[in-house]
């Protein structure tokens, strides 16, 4: 944070990175998988593009070890962390494809991250927990889940939630959140565990 201290920030990189990072992962898709249909295909993109699944590729790949964070972007963990590393692997490939053009970003991303796919379709990662735990509920007990909201607090810009997910009546796990898609999501992970499903 020293004022005589200038570096330009990733964001224009970032930008162009995630275009490039899109087009690589769908053409590969689209070549790989000619009789799946569009909605899985999207799924997978989905599955394999996402803030989550760049994090941890980052974090094999120690970025941090490489990125100058401000004091407070230096303090910054889960989430926020999550974002940053996330972000500097859509930066690098954007810096590879200005400095060697798309073949070496094709190479760099089936080596990193296409090879994690075989994961993500077996595990069914592709699939949120809610669409999951629902699925399970339905078919195993003939019920669908409903979420309501236990405990909420926070200021309008920084809230912060806790959900439970209910079969019928009965409580089956609870998912904090900053917000309530992220609390239902977390909630219905649990609840996946707690079932054993």
């Amino acid at each position: 944070e020293n004022p005589d201290f200038y570096l330009d920030h990733n964001e224009r990189l970032e930008f162009l990175g995630d275009a490039v990072l899109e087009l690589i992962v769908t053409e590969y898709l689209y070549q790989k998988y000619p009789k799946k249909p569009e909605g899985e295909l999207t799924n997978w993109r989905a599955a394999l593009v996402n803030a989550k699944m760049l994090f941890e590729i980052s974090k094999d790949l120690d970025f941090n070890d490489f990125l100058l964070l401000s004091r407070g972007e230096a303090k910054e963990l889960g989430k926020a962390r999550q974002y940053i590393l996330a972000n500097t692997f859509e930066a690098l490939i954007g810096a590879i494809y200005l400095d060697r053009g798309l073949d070496p970003c094709k190479e760099f991303i089936k080596k990193y991250l296409i090879k994690k796919l075989p994961h993500i379709i077996e595990a069914g990662l592709f699939r949120d927990a809610k669409s999951r735990f629902q699925e399970k509920a339905q078919e195993g007990v003939g019920i669908t889940p409903t979420y309501k909201v236990l405990e909420e607090w926070g200021p309008d810009h920084a809230k912060h939630f806790i959900i439970g997910i209910f079969l019928n009546k009965e409580l089956v796990a609870k998912g904090e959140g900053s917000s309530k898609q992220e609390a239902e999501e977390k909630a219905a992970k649990n609840a996946l565990e707690v079932k054993g499903w």
